[in-house]
Order: structure tokens, then C-alpha cells, then sequence
């Protein structure tokens, strides 16, 4: 990680400057700025791999800077924070050209886990192979990147452009929960109109392509209010493995940690 440089971009000094110490702690690269006018004029002598950045800046909003980026053609992967964390405001900052969008203050670790989501997929246009992938193994079918494909003794099924777009962006990320609107940044043209129904029809469509029982996945599960997850096979086998009960009178039982 410590060959990827960050522009985190934030008026509020305390706030960038631990965004700064937490990235760095983690092996990344980081360049503060205060302004969105100090993003703009740097970007292209000290290129960014990523850009995490505060949606309500003084003067230049992140959200002008942004729409101002991908107007200029850059696709520079970037990431707003937005204190106004409703529905509409998300969308917007999608339909502004952010790659995700997080509300502020944000968990670090889940803000980590998007800025290296990003990077593993650097450079992949929505809807197109992520060639750096290896095959993944979903149940008894295996899901082949390159080809947009799933395999199964032999037979081939060809996913449709945003059925494979979704699949995609969450075997690209096992274990964590990806939005409805992150999947429809993924899987639709800026020129559509953002419909979350259409992600919900193409995970039904993948859950009975995939899924031994459509109507208990255990592959691709739902986030309730929030998107779906991409569970793999380990994982989802040890989430159906009976749990030892343990009872509290018990030497070997140990409370939740509380931190």
C-alpha cells in the first residue's frame, strides 16, 4: 500500500490531519489541502491514486470540484464525505461523478476499506472485464472475471452487461456491505436514470443463477436498508455451522468486548 498516495481535502484541519496519521499508519501516502482550488491546481503535478474529500468546502464546494473534474474527462478515483448523509444528497454526489460517498463523521475503518476497494479496481471502466482478478469460486459455480461469465461443469452463461457489472463490484469486495447506489454507480451509465429497483431485480436474477435457494441466499445477502453483501463459500459455510453453547457459569466463557 505504501506506493499509493492519498489527497485527503478538508477545511476542517483536525479532521484531515487524523484522517492523514490513520492512513499513513496503514501504509498510505498522504497529502493534505484545505481548499478544493488547492486540489485543482495540484492534481496534475502531484498525481493522486485516490482523492478523499469534504463535500461542503468553503468557497469551491467538493461537489463543484468534482462535477468540475469529470467535466474535464479526469476519472481520478474519489471518494466525498458528506455531513448532510441523506438519501438525495448521496445521490447527488453519485450523480456529480464520485466514485462513493460516505456521511461524515465516518467510521476509519470502513473509509480504509473504500479507499482500497477503489484501488483494486483502478483503471476499470463500469461494466468492462476486471482482467486483474482471478476466477472466484461462488458455490458450485465459478465466476470468471475476463470473460464475464459463470462456469459450471462445462457450461458457459454470459452475464448481461449489469448483471455482471454488480456481480463484479461485489466478489471485488467479500465481506463488506455495498450500497444500492455504489452498485448503480458500477453498473449504469451516467445517462441513466438512477434506480435502485434496478439493482434489486439484477441481484434476483444473479440469486437464481447462483444460489442453491433463491429464497435463502447464502452468497449474495441483503443488507437491509443499506445494499447487498457478497459472502464466500467459507464464510457463508461457517455462518450456517451450529454454534457451541457456552454458558456464563462457564470457565471458558469470555464477555464481548465493549471496545
Amino acid at each position: 500500500m505504501s506506493s499509493y498516495h492519498v489527497h485527503v481535502v478538508d477545511a476542517d484541519r483536525a479532521s484531515r490531519d487524523g484522517l492523514a496519521r490513520y492512513f499513513e499508519a496503514h501504509g498510505l501516502t498522504v497529502t493534505t489541502m484545505e481548499s478544493a482550488a488547492d486540489l485543482l491546481r495540484r492534481m496534475h503535478r502531484q498525481r493522486p491514486d485516490v482523492v478523499v474529500m469534504d463535500a461542503a468546502l468553503p468557497g469551491q464546494s467538493g461537489l463543484q470540484a468534482c462535477r468540475q473534474l469529470r467535466g474535464e474527462g479526469d476519472r481520478v478515483p474519489l471518494i466525498l464525505l458528506t455531513e448532510r448523509n441523506e438519501e438525495i444528497d448521496r445521490v447527488l454526489a453519485l450523480e456529480m461523478g464520485a466514485d462513493d460517498v460516505l456521511g461524515k463523521p465516518c467510521p476509519m475503518r470502513e473509509l480504509l476499506a473504500r479507499v482500497q476497494a477503489l484501488l483494486r479496481r483502478a483503471n476499470v471502466a463500469p461494466g468492462q472485464p476486471m482482467l486483474a482478478m482471478a476466477p472466484v469460486d461462488i458455490g458450485a459455480l465459478r465466476f470468471d472475471i475476463a470473460s464475464r461469465s459463470l462456469l459450471r461443469d462445462g457450461c458457459i452463461h454470459v452475464l448481461s452487461t449489469v448483471e455482471y457489472a454488480v456481480l463484479a463490484e461485489l466478489v471485488a469486495n467479500p465481506g463488506v456491505a455495498v450500497s444500492r447506489e455504489r452498485l448503480l454507480a458500477a453498473s449504469h451509465g451516467r445517462s441513466d436514470g438512477l434506480l435502485p429497483r434496478a439493482i434489486d431485480v439484477a441481484v434476483m436474477r444473479l440469486r437464481k443463477r447462483v444460489e442453491p435457494d433463491p429464497t435463502h441466499p447464502r452468497f449474495l445477502q441483503t443488507i437491509r436498508g443499506h445494499g447487498y453483501m457478497f459472502v464466500p463459500a467459507l464464510a457463508a459455510a461457517e455462518r450456517q455451522r451450529p454454534q457451541r453453547y457456552i454458558s456464563r457459569c462457564s470457565p471458558a466463557f469470555s464477555p464481548p468486548s465493549t471496545t
